[in-house]
Formats: C-alpha cells, sequence, structure tokens
C-alpha cells in the first residue's frame, strides 16, 4: 500500500473524502445483515469516519484500522473520548468503550484478529486500493475472516478512464472475480451519485454510480 500517499493527505489536511455525517446508505442497509448486537465489525482504512461511532451506538464492538495517527487522535478528540493506548505487534491500539482504534497497516493483521471479527464494514478500503492491492487486500482481509461473517461493502462504479483514482472504479464483475466462491455476494443497491458529488463532475466523470453488496463467507 502507498503508505507514504495517505499519511501526507492527513498531514496536509487534504481529506475531502471525509464526510461530515453518518453513511445514509449505512443506516439503511446495515439492520439487514440481521448481526448480534455483540457481533465484532471490522472497520478497515477507515480514516476518522462518523460510521464507527454509530456502529458502536447499536451495541457491536468495533476494530476500526487506519494508518495516521492524526486520524485515529482526531477521531478520539472529536468524539470527546479519551482512549486507552497501547503498542501492539500490529501498531497502536487505542480502546474507549466499544471502540478499538488500530493504528497500522491492515496487511499486518493476521489470523488471530481477523478471525475475532464476524462482521465487517468496508466503505473506503476496497475503493482506495490500486487494482494490484485490490486483489492482495482481498486475499489478506477477506481470506481470514471466519465462515459466516457478514459485511457491507460499498463501491463506486464510474469509467476509470475518465479518472485516475483514489477512490477507483470497482465494478460489479470485479467483485464477483475478487471474492470468488468464498463469499456469496447480493447486490442491495445501486444509487447515481454524481449530481450529489460535484466535484467528481467537475474532473470530467460522465456517470457514477455507488452498489452496496451484502457479502456473506461460506
Amino acid at each position: 500500500m502507498d503508505t507514504d500517499f495517505w499519511l501526507q493527505r492527513w498531514e496536509q489536511g487534504q481529506t475531502g473524502f471525509h464526510q461530515s455525517r453518518v453513511m445514509p446508505l449505512l443506516q439503511k442497509h446495515w439492520p439487514g445483515l440481521d448481526l448480534p448486537a455483540d457481533a465484532r465489525v471490522l472497520v478497515p482504512l477507515a480514516g476518522k469516519t462518523l460510521d464507527i461511532a454509530w456502529l458502536a451506538e447499536q451495541g457491536h464492538p468495533v476494530l476500526a484500522v487506519e494508518l495516521s495517527p492524526i486520524a485515529v487522535e482526531q477521531f478520539f478528540e472529536e468524539h470527546k473520548l479519551r482512549p486507552d493506548v497501547q503498542a501492539t505487534p500490529h501498531g497502536t491500539l487505542y480502546r474507549a468503550g466499544r471502540i478499538e482504534f488500530l493504528c497500522g497497516d491492515i496487511f499486518d493483521l493476521d489470523a488471530a484478529v481477523l478471525t475475532r471479527c464476524t462482521a465487517c464494514y468496508d466503505r473506503a478500503a476496497l475503493i482506495a486500493l490500486t487494482p494490484e492491492l485490490r486483489a492482495r487486500y482481498v486475499r489478506h482481509v477477506y481470506g481470514q475472516l471466519p465462515v459466516g461473517c457478514r459485511t457491507l461493502l460499498l463501491t463506486l462504479d464510474y469509467p476509470q478512464a475518465e479518472m485516475d483514482g483514489p477512490p477507483f472504479s470497482v465494478p460489479e464483475a470485479e467483485i464477483k472475480t475478487l471474492y470468488g466462491d468464498r463469499w456469496r455476494m447480493e447486490r442491495l443497491e445501486t444509487r447515481d451519485v454524481l449530481a450529489q458529488e460535484p466535484k467528481f463532475a467537475e474532473r470530467g466523470i460522465s456517470r457514477m454510480d455507488t452498489n452496496v453488496f451484502r457479502l456473506t463467507a461460506t
């Protein structure tokens, strides 16, 4: 992963990807995963998304993973939380209530960490990665999540030739290839979001859809 790219974005305050509200598609579709309240949720490449706190408010233990210490520290400051902090083999772990926030590289996580997660919310991780890294990411992270794990996956689909990522276009056909036979996939919704994303229209994008998938590990 190009760690320097993302670290510099946070250092320079170039975080236009951060949303100032909880993702409405998360609120709409999360209940349909029919998870027990104590299901541990993995949030990879989390930034400082408000979605983490929303998931914790639903009763879930949350493990968020993020490279940038700036993002992690801002999350706790903005939510007025005082976490316990400790060094681990996988990075620096911040704990407050139901939220665990690991400041480290998602590729450093091992089965001991990932098999404890029985749910996953992937809004910004897959679409942040180049095609080569997407394949590695799915093998490493999703390949170690346990049988029965349920994931809410949000992706973007737009003509990739019209804009360099990130965020990258990851169409449904690629999702099927990446997740293969191990993950049962159901597309829950496709929403045209170009009108709500003027910055992408200004860059010449002619079409942009958000796809929402429910994935279940078999």
